[in-house]
């Protein structure tokens, strides 16, 4: 059933979560109806591990306002590596809207990352291969991020920067390539100053909103277990810095999830 735009106020879409995850083991219910009652309209569950994806899966197909993605997370040194082949057979189920969780990480892991360089390559040319976008994490390693997109031709699949925390430089270069930028709840908080300063440069048409829960809730429940829920605190603030309404905010982040994720309109209108 299609929503009462007037009656119903905006519908969010929470572009990154993590609800497999233990913290929300037996909470799903309530999960679920906390974002109908916030107007979160669906959002993207991401794999990380090959090992959880069936549980990242099960969510989506029980779900019609939740999405899964296939992938593994640059942050597991110590497992199976995917292999293209691999990747593009478990990207045809039907629920599955993007690869990744991938990327590069030189915050966490230090030393020789060689493996973790080739595993991004990987996940490139399987999006390429299934014609899917990427979900792409960065962190302390843009440039090498940067330099191994354009050598793979990443600009082919498209998809998001997620949980964007790196300078406008880096935005304006991923943007080039088609990629859209993710805001969480880190830029709610007052220390991210110059995270707001690169969130007001970016054009509407590659803005997204997300909460990385159960990580990183946004102000005013910073120290909580985040969840899709409080993806229109993000909204608000954007909403506030950018000199709009928080309903330009939900178009503009609704239009840009459904047209990179190839997912229809009415599906998150229908809460």
């Amino acid at each position: 059933m299609s929503r009462d735009r007037g009656k119903l106020g905006p519908v969010f879409v929470d572009s990154h979560c993590h609800l497999d995850f233990p913290d929300f083991a037996g909470q799903l219910p309530l999960l679920l109806e906390r974002m109908r009652a916030a107007r979160v309209g669906g959002a993207l569950c991401i794999s990380v591990t090959l090992t959880d994806l069936p549980a990242v899966l099960a969510l989506a197909e029980n779900h019609r306002q939740l999405w899964a993605t296939v992938g593994v997370h640059p942050d597991y040194p110590d497992i199976d590596e995917p292999d293209v082949a691999t990747l593009v057979r478990l990207a045809q189920h039907p629920r599955v809207r993007a690869i990744g969780e991938t990327g590069l990480d030189y915050y966490r892991l230090t030393g020789d990352l060689d493996w973790q360089r080739e595993r991004f390559r990987v996940h490139i040319r399987a999006a390429r291969a299934v014609q899917m976008p990427l979900v792409i994490h960065t962190r302390q390693a843009s440039a090498d991020t940067l330099r191994i997109m354009v050598e793979e031709g990443a600009d082919a699949a498209g998809g998001v920067m997620h949980c964007f925390t790196e300078d406008w430089q880096t935005a304006k270069a991923a943007i080039d390539l088609g990629f859209c930028i993710s805001f969480s709840g880190i830029v709610t908080f007052k220390s991210a100053q110059s995270l707001r300063d690169v969130a007001l440069k970016v054009p509407d048409e590659y803005l997204l909103i997300e909460t990385d829960s159960p990580y990183l809730a946004p102000v005013p429940h910073r120290g909580k277990t985040n969840e899709p829920s409080f993806v229109p605190h993000v909204a608000t603030l954007l909403a506030q810095l950018r000199g709009v309404s928080p309903d330009h905010i939900e178009a503009v982040t609704t239009n840009n999830f459904c047209r990179v994720f190839n997912v229809l309109k009415d599906e998150v209108e229908a809460i």
